[in-house]
């Protein structure tokens, strides 16, 4: 199977020249992705609203691929301030609670100060 980029449209990817999603055979890799609503290119204040627009914009990429958040086997959540992480739970409970996927949480700076959160996930469904 050939690999496949898949774009959101978004200006950062364009910019710094990566895909929002690279399916190499049965993996899908979904690069960092956080808030911004791509049709309005806004972000909201609230870590919270961030964390579940986050989580849209992922499904939604992952659905573009033939993939589904039930494919996900790993999860990399990066918060610029840790106190932040916390009152997501409930948000990724409601988005991966039965999937239950390997994840790790960092505390860094990302690239606008805008972003309260960043979320990248690996897929893997077999053929």
């Amino acid at each position: 199977m050939s690999r496949r980029l898949i774009s959101s449209g978004s200006f950062f990817e364009r910019e710094v020249a990566y895909s929002r999603v690279v399916v190499e055979g049965d993996w899908a890799f979904v690069s960092g992705t956080t808030g911004y609503d791509y049709r309005t290119m806004t972000i909201a204040d609230d870590v919270v609203e961030q964390a579940e627009q986050t989580l849209k914009n992922i499904s939604t990429a992952l659905d573009e691929a033939g993939f589904s958040l039930a494919d996900v086997v790993r999860v990399r959540y990066i918060v610029p301030n840790r106190e932040d992480f916390e009152p997501c739970w409930p948000v990724l409970r409601k988005y991966f609670g039965e999937i239950r996927p390997a994840s790790t949480m960092i505390v860094a700076g990302l690239a606008d100060l805008n972003m309260r959160i960043e979320i990248e996930v690996t897929a893997y469904r077999p053929s």
